[in-house]
């Protein structure tokens, strides 16, 4: 089994939402002991977001790329052959604004490539990264779950479901920013949830 972690905060160190990855993660090779990781941070190695010159690069025939086209279009590449080559993904995501980071989202347009990891048919749109397992790990100052507020849910079950990955599992730690004993009351509920894992 290959898990892939994609750690998608803003920080380098001390991430509550890498942080509960992480736990995510070790559970899962607690699980499936001879499970390989792949860990990829994007604040530690960030990714381009996508503009004028990445759309130009993607849309035009790979015969006819610059040199810097070419490149461009293989750090996408890259990130959407991890993700194929994996069985289960770890997505860290902290909410910012009510919504993910430009990390994710970054990585999102990344991976979400017309022919390659979905396509069009003549019944509608086809997710062509099937049979993935995902495991969506939640960090929140405050309590969201289950609210209008929680933009987040919606939005990354379409995307995924979009992608072809519907067999998504969200693990929430919230309220982080609440004071007192208000972090490790969520993290105590998050590693419950945790333990209660199984493939």
């Amino acid at each position: 089994m290959n898990i892939l972690q994609i750690n998608t905060s803003a920080r380098t160190s001390g991430a509550n939402s890498t942080r509960l990855a992480d736990l995510v993660s070790a559970r899962l090779r607690v699980l499936q002991p001879e499970a390989g990781l792949k860990v990829r941070d994007l604040a530690r190695d960030p990714h381009p977001v996508l503009d004028a010159p990445s759309l130009a690069a993607l849309f035009t025939p790979a015969e006819q790329r610059t040199a810097e086209q070419a490149a461009r279009v293989a750090l996408d590449d890259a990130l959407i052959a991890e993700v194929q080559a994996a069985d289960v993904i770890v997505l860290g995501v902290p909410m910012y604004n009510f919504g993910v980071s430009v990390q994710l989202k970054s990585w999102i347009d990344a991976i979400a490539r017309a022919g390659v990891t979905f396509r069009y048919t003549a019944n509608g749109s086809e997710g062509l990264l099937q049979g993935k397992k995902v495991y969506v790990a939640l960090a929140r100052g405050g309590i969201y779950r289950d609210t209008p507020a929680d933009t987040q849910v919606s939005y990354l079950k379409i995307l995924l479901a979009f992608l072809g990955m519907s067999d998504v599992t969200f693990i929430y730690a919230e309220g982080l920013a609440l004071g007192g004993d208000a972090e490790d009351k969520a993290f105590v509920e998050a590693g419950a949830q945790i333990q209660a894992l199984s493939l």
